[in-house]
């Protein structure tokens, strides 16, 4: 009986580090570390996603524009994928996930714009950033982006 609760309570009260976000039928990690490991295993750059989920309009339509598309599917299989999201209403993530992405604002998006694309070495380097989305259905400038940092 004990080792039954001993692996309940480790189940459920450990955090979930390698949690992740489905946008489309893709999944994106949420965990900068365990994405880190992933890219160094891997020997992948990191593709990190910044958006304002609940308030960012430009957001909500490249999500639907771009991340849902068989174009970006294919190529986001050359990175290892971070979704950062930086919400208003700071009851969508729990409070150590928001802290967790908010750190990463200074370090990868300094300008604190939305969304933002930006790829990182596995080593956390960033190597490259593209930023806006027009909501015109334009997606060529951000597939560009990720074909040139692949």
């Amino acid at each position: 009986m004990k080792t039954i609760l001993s692996i309940f309570l480790l189940f459920f009260l450990l955090p979930n580090v390698s949690e992740t976000k489905k946008i489309g039928t893709i999944d994106w990690q949420t965990d900068y570390k365990t994405v880190l490991k992933e890219a160094k295993k891997d020997k992948k750059n990191v593709l990190v996603y910044f958006t304002g989920s609940d308030w960012c309009p430009p957001c909500k339509m490249l999500k639907k524009d771009l991340f849902e598309t068989s174009d970006f599917k294919e190529l986001s299989n050359n990175y290892v994928l971070l979704y950062v999201d930086i919400p208003r209403n700071k009851d969508i993530l729990s409070p150590e996930q928001y802290s967790k992405n908010k750190a990463l604002l200074p370090k990868y998006n300094k300008k604190g714009v939305f969304p933002l694309m930006a790829v990182l070495s596995p080593n956390g380097v960033l190597l490259d950033d593209y930023s806006g989305y027009s909501m015109n259905g334009e997606i060529q400038y951000h597939l560009d982006f990720l074909k040139k940092n692949k």
